[in-house]
């Protein structure tokens, strides 16, 4: 059975020949089990990324720990402002300094907000937004074909990912009162951000002509006590611009994937109603997120990814509590599919690398 049949038998809610594997690393984790598994294997030990892919794909990792999904992107072709000072910009703007910690690994930090500075309408109409045609999409057929026995993702947690997204280049207090205001300023800068992602998925599923099974978003709705926003900001603001989304990545024939922190229990059911077909990297550690009482909520109607803890169980844990939460995760919430064996986020370097082989050894059948 290939990785994309894997896949799709799970996420049509028949159970494949083993749980389909996902994975998320930070960069330091990445070295390290790059240097693990090229020394098993007598090769070199620089790390082998896929040129042309906005996420890491070392493909040496991905195929020793099984993983069943591989991510395609369009090249980036226009320009960026230049670095200066140790900070680098995106498209949007914004300025990020690398930060580094032994613990909790190496993340780029937003350190200049330019969305911030938009006051007014007449503002927003002369920012100098990103636009769509800044990448070539030519490229994503033959990355489609490359992956063909793979299940192929595109797009990230990053899109449209309102709350985040904006944040980095506006700041977190200045979006949640936008939000909570219905601030019409705040919300067009939002509305920029939406549009844009939109018109760059869509863009790449038409070069795809069929050929991609997972449109990836995301939306952090909910903290480690519940959720984000209130059900009437979540209904009003959120919904239906994610939902376009969602019918988007139908219209062509992919399932849609969204990534989302903290505790989303009390939403998964709006969830279902909008079409969502798998909610990712789930974090098992909330007081709502019992696996076992989401999944039953959930079972036949809405896939899951994730639930293995990287708060308490990779990196606390002993081997043989990896193993058996890993069984758990095997046994009881892949039963009858609709389940994609995963961390809940991305593996943090304070973590013992024999927990994460335990865990993907678990998956695979191996021991």
């Amino acid at each position: 059975m290939t990785s994309k049949e894997r896949v799709r038998i799970s996420l049509s809610w028949k159970e494949p020949d083993r749980v389909p594997i996902q994975t998320y690393l930070t960069p330091e984790m990445e070295e390290r089990l790059h240097r693990h598994f090229a020394k098993q294997k007598g090769g070199s030990t620089a790390a082998q990324i896929e040129p042309g892919i906005l996420a890491s794909q070392d493909e040496l990792i991905l195929q020793s720990l099984g993983v069943d999904f591989r991510m395609i992107y369009p090249r980036f072709r226009g320009k960026l402002k230049p670095p200066r000072d140790g900070i680098t910009f995106d498209e949007w703007g914004t300025g990020y300094r690398r930060v580094s910690t032994a613990v909790a690994g190496t993340y780029d930090e937003s350190a200049i907000q330019p969305l911030a500075d938009i006051k007014t309408m007449d503002d927003v109409r002369k920012y100098p937004w990103p636009k769509v045609e800044d990448y070539d999409y030519s490229v994503l057929p033959a990355q489609c074909e490359r992956y063909k026995d793979y299940a192929v993702v595109l797009g990230h947690a990053g899109m449209p990912d309102i709350l985040n997204g904006v944040s980095r280049g506006r700041g977190m207090e200045q979006v949640v009162t936008d939000i909570a205001l219905r601030d019409e300023v705040g919300l067009a800068v939002i509305d920029h951000r939406v549009d844009f992602w939109y018109r760059f998925l869509r863009k790449g599923l038409e070069a795809c002509k069929g050929k991609v099974d997972i449109v990836a978003l995301g939306e952090d709705t909910g903290n480690q006590n519940g959720r984000m926003f209130s059900p009437k900001d979540f209904d009003e603001v959120f919904k239906p611009r994610l939902k376009k989304f969602y019918d988007l990545a139908h219209e062509f024939g992919a399932k849609v994937m969204m990534h989302s922190c903290g505790d989303s229990h009390e939403i998964m059911p709006t969830f279902i109603e909008m079409g969502l077909d798998v909610l990712d990297a789930m974090q098992p550690e909330p007081k709502g997120m019992d696996p076992v009482k989401i999944r039953k909520i959930c079972k036949g109607k809405l896939a899951f990814c994730g639930l293995i803890s990287t708060q308490k169980t990779l990196p606390y844990g002993t081997v043989k509590d990896c193993r058996a939460e890993a069984r758990h995760r095997i046994d009881v919430i892949a039963k009858g599919g609709g389940y994609i064996f995963s961390p809940a986020h991305c593996i943090q370097p304070d973590t013992k690398i024999e927990n994460v082989l335990a865990i993907y050894e678990e998956a695979l059948g191996k021991k």
